[in-house]
């Protein structure tokens, strides 16, 4: 499809702009010049470019003012901004203004025929999003994505509108909403979804192996560092890495994280060569990321560098409406997987669910109904069949426990937070702010439990698996 395929140059140094051109004719596409943003809005009409490569600063009209007009003409280009060394937020506010991506000068170009051939992929997978945009206006659904209220509608139109694009999103909510589905959505809604996707929970990473885990490591670069090992920016080339509860992330590191994407190459730890990245780069936090900001524990400058779009999903209680739907979708799904013939729950069980907190949001509901149908008689799941919180009317006996005369503050440590993690539905969140600890904390603590006696957690942990 390539050599079907217009791309307008605008970049007014003529030894730049002719190299580009060799180079995208050479990888098959047809290329043209514009030397400022007010000879490329006329080439925009006359040579009806398919992809727009256009350097910030050009002379009568420069690179956001030329986006900025094309969008305002509404004009559905696609656009790479490329910037120099200094021009990074402009670059972002490019980003803002609907531009795919930007790279900066000088400009490698195995990048740029990537993202070139991003865009090209992207074309075809168009014309197959749209059956998705006619479902989503029939009945709130996008991919594994259910919901009718309008705070879902917002977010999977959302999602439906960035997905085909490169840019970085940020994606906030609770423990238990759906920020890794999201991710994954996102992903296989894109022109990546043949490429890999990659999720690293920040917080679950030891911080001296997290360099290693992001980067890789050559062999000998560190004490048990006995081969070669690919970081997950080198597993991920070609397709999306989501960094979940990036706030967790060191400090120090953060900077060796922003250059990484900045530059578009990584250095394995204990290395010399560089090697050139494609990755998609998805942030997720269940913190307040802006507070994180402010008070130091997250850089800025990465912040407005993944925040190029914001998705913040809404806790299951600001979407009551949504949840028959979702109780049906997880009826049939645990039925077709443990060969069940359950259709459905009854009015007494559905008003039990409706009327209760949901503390742990959709995995808590999801491992309420699955456990439902387990231990269901019939076709229909029955109040009596939910566990005792719902039977009670409220959390009642699962906001208690009972602490027998010699036990060890181990034991009763073990038993509080294996208690306390049934309570919120897998919340870990939610779990460390009640304990009065940092989540970093929590998972040392059910690390070190679990290794030590693995059956005194194992269904506290079988929650926390399942929210990841």
């Amino acid at each position: 499809m390539a050599n079907e395929i217009r791309v307008l140059i605008a970049e007014d140094d003529v030894n730049t702009h002719e190299e580009w051109r060799e180079s995208i004719t050479a990888w098959g596409y047809r290329g043209e010049i514009a030397e400022d943003g007010i000879r490329a809005l006329d080439l925009i009409g006359t040579f009806n470019p398919h992809i727009l490569v256009s350097d910030l600063k050009m002379p009568r009209k420069d690179g956001l003012e030329l986006l900025r007009e094309i969008r305002e003409l509404g004009i559905q280009l696609p656009v790479i901004m490329i910037s120099g060394r200094g021009e990074i937020p402009d670059a972002v506010d490019a980003l803002k203004l609907g531009a795919l991506d930007y790279l900066r000068k000088p400009v490698d170009p195995v990048h740029l025929r990537q993202m070139l051939k991003n865009i090209a992929d992207h074309m075809t997978v168009r014309e197959e999003n749209s059956v998705l945009r006619r479902r989503l206006a029939e009945v709130g659904e996008l991919g594994p994505l259910f919901g009718r209220s309008l705070a879902m509608r917002r977010v999977i139109a959302t999602i439906e509108r960035l997905a085909p694009s490169s840019a970085s999103v940020v994606i906030t909510g609770e423990s238990g909403t759906g920020k890794e589905l999201v991710a994954r959505t996102i992903h296989e809604l894109s022109p990546r979804r043949s490429g890999p996707y990659v999720p690293v929970n920040c917080a679950a990473i030891p911080e001296t192996l997290m360099e290693s885990e992001l980067f890789g490591h050559e062999r000998g670069s560190f004490t048990g560092a006995d081969r070669r090992r690919e970081g997950c920016f080198e597993v991920a080339n070609g397709g999306t890495l989501l960094l979940d509860e990036l706030v967790e992330m060191k400090f120090e590191l953060q900077s060796k994280l922003l250059r990484v994407i900045e530059e578009g190459r990584v250095r394995r730890v204990g290395g010399t060569a560089e090697i050139p990245l494609d990755v998609r780069v998805l942030a997720a936090s269940n913190q307040d990321i802006e507070r994180a900001v402010r008070e130091g524990t997250l850089r800025a400058d990465l912040y407005y560098r993944l925040n190029v779009f914001t998705i913040n999903l809404p806790p299951l209680r600001e979407r009551a409406e949504d949840l028959p739907q979702l109780v049906q979708m997880f009826v049939q799904h645990y039925a077709a997987q443990n060969h069940r013939d359950v259709v459905g729950v009854d009015d007494d069980c559905m008003m039990a669910l409706q009327s209760h907190p949901w503390p742990g949001n959709v995995r808590q509901l999801r491992n309420v109904i699955e456990r439902a149908l387990i231990v269901c008689d019939g076709r229909i799941i029955r109040k009596v069949d939910l566990p005792e919180a719902f039977r009670v009317g409220g959390n009642g006996a699962s906001s208690f426990i009972k602490v027998p005369l010699g036990s060890s503050f181990e034991d009763v440590e073990r038993e509080l937070i294996a208690r306390t993690i049934e309570f919120t539905g897998g919340n870990k969140t939610r779990v460390a702010e009640l304990l009065g600890v940092s989540v970093k904390t929590l998972y040392n603590k059910l690390e070190r439990f679990a290794s030590d006696r693995p059956e005194n957690l194992e269904r506290p942990q079988a929650a926390v698996r399942k929210g990841k």
